[in-house]
């Protein structure tokens, strides 16, 4: 299970965070307080985060009531995003509108603020993901905390989409959560995970912009 970390001031104002470390906001820490509540009820038997503090306190959340501990890997953090972090999408769009169009239109290739591509960023994320499904049992579940557009890459290069076809699939919204379920006995088909839900949260959570 993937769930993006609660609001932050930046992401009610609009900007992209990138790998800055930015906390929740109250917004945020309400937000992760109630999703935790659900997410305890689908009995986690491991939790991974990102070290960032805005995922890590999300994180917290869960570990408060289910007693796991939470483990820290720097591969979850969020694209880095170069000379766009702390900048408005507004004030992407006017100083790099053409690589800003190709990276909105989800061309995979394109470096966020000439730093990291989406392929570059689902590519540590399966990382990590990969070697945490290993270390749970076959019927255990592991939630992944991390980031909007950390989680969409990673969700992606999970199933196996061709890097073109990466934008077909929508990010997630503040401190909601996507959930993968591995496919055991494969038989013929051409995948090893299926997504079962996809950008899932309660009714009353606002929605923010995608990527932070």
């Amino acid at each position: 299970m993937f769930w993006r970390h609660g609001r932050t001031e930046w992401n009610h104002a609009g900007r992209f965070q990138g790998q800055e470390d930015i906390d929740l906001d109250a917004t945020g820490r309400e937000q992760a307080l109630r999703a935790a509540e659900v997410l305890e009820t689908r009995h986690p038997s491991s939790i991974i985060s990102s070290d960032l503090r805005r995922a890590a306190d999300t994180a917290a959340a869960l570990a408060d009531l289910t007693g796991l501990p939470v483990s820290y890997d720097e591969r979850l953090r969020e694209t880095d995003a170069g000379r766009w972090q702390g900048l408005s999408f507004a004030e992407i769009d006017e100083q790099f509108a053409e690589d800003n169009a190709a990276w909105r239109g989800g061309d995979p290739t394109v470096r966020a603020g000439g730093a990291e591509n989406r392929i570059d960023v689902g590519r540590r994320m399966l990382a990590a993901v990969t070697e945490a499904v290993g270390r749970i049992a076959p019927a255990g579940t592991l939630v992944v905390v991390s980031h909007g557009g950390a989680i969409r890459a990673a969700l992606a290069a999970l199933m196996g989409l061709p890097p073109e076809r990466w934008g077909a699939l929508a990010g997630l919204s503040n401190c909601h959560w996507s959930e993968v379920h591995e496919v055991v006995d494969r038989g013929d088909a051409l995948f090893s995970w299926q997504l079962t839900e996809h950008n899932v949260g309660l009714g009353s959570l606002p929605a923010e912009p995608i990527e932070g």
